[in-house]
């Protein structure tokens, strides 16, 4: 299988320890951003440092002709594709439904469910055998939000990431039969700078008492579960979606 892996959303966070975790087991790495330049270029010198190539990319993944151009850039400079982590998404303030605005909404499923989406078509066109592809892998980020609802809080969000769930088990489906695994990950309270982006910058360590094993989760243990994914080692695994919650 192709050892070239894109991540979107991989200057911080879970992308960022993603890309360490992959090209500390032989994955080749574009680093997708939207804003954070230096972050990113950032992530790509650690993957250097590890021995494996790295690309950074710039492209909003709620621009569907961004994701394009992305998809293309990549073709050019490394010609073919294996993996795909769709990690980029947003939360917002907590806020009910009905304090809500229409902007909003949109934003987060453009971000979180259309960008997952659109990049995820562009794998399946490059990896799949039906388009003369050598197969590959896709594991797409949900969240434990997308079964507890997130009442009070982040309901939008969680019903894009329960779009997410059932997404990963639609295309896991369509594609079993083309070489393309699919599978998603469900953090829980992880630490991460997301929270600090929806207003709660502590909110990981206010929520542990919550969480069966007392604390949160960190961005290094998610990105075990994912590169496990998108290992050999999980050949016969699609269309699934694992748990890193710490029990919750």
């Amino acid at each position: 299988m192709n050892r070239t892996l894109l991540i979107t959303g991989a200057s911080r966070g879970i992308g960022a320890a993603t890309a360490r975790a992959a090209a500390a087991r032989g994955w080749d790495v574009a680093v997708n951003y939207t804003h954070a330049a230096e972050a990113a270029e950032t992530v790509a010198a650690e993957v250097r440092a590890l021995g494996r190539r790295a690309r950074v990319l710039q492209a909003d993944v709620a621009d569907e002709a961004q994701v394009v151009a992305m998809f293309q850039a990549l073709d050019r400079e490394w010609g073919a594709l294996g993996g795909l982590v769709n990690n980029a998404g947003v939360v917002d303030v907590a806020a009910r439904l009905d304090e809500m605005s229409g902007a909003r909404i949109q934003r987060m499923f453009a971000i979180n469910v259309f960008g997952t989406m659109w990049c995820a078509r562009e794998a399946v066109r490059r990896m799949s055998t039906r388009h003369g592809g050598q197969g590959g892998v896709i594991v797409n980020l949900s969240s434990v939000a997308a079964r507890l609802g997130a009442p009070g809080q982040y309901l939008d969000y969680a019903a894009a990431k329960g779009a997410i769930d059932s997404f990963t088990l639609g295309l896991a489906r369509e594609v079993a039969h083309e070489g393309v695994r699919v599978n998603a990950v469900r953090p829980g309270i992880i630490e991460t700078d997301i929270h600090a982006s929806g207003g709660q910058p502590e909110r990981a360590r206010q929520m542990a008492p919550a969480v069966p094993m007392q604390r949160a989760g960190t961005a290094d243990e998610v990105a075990q579960a994912i590169v496990w994914l998108l290992s050999d080692a999980a050949s016969y695994t699609t269309g699934t979606v694992i748990d890193v919650t710490g029990g919750r």
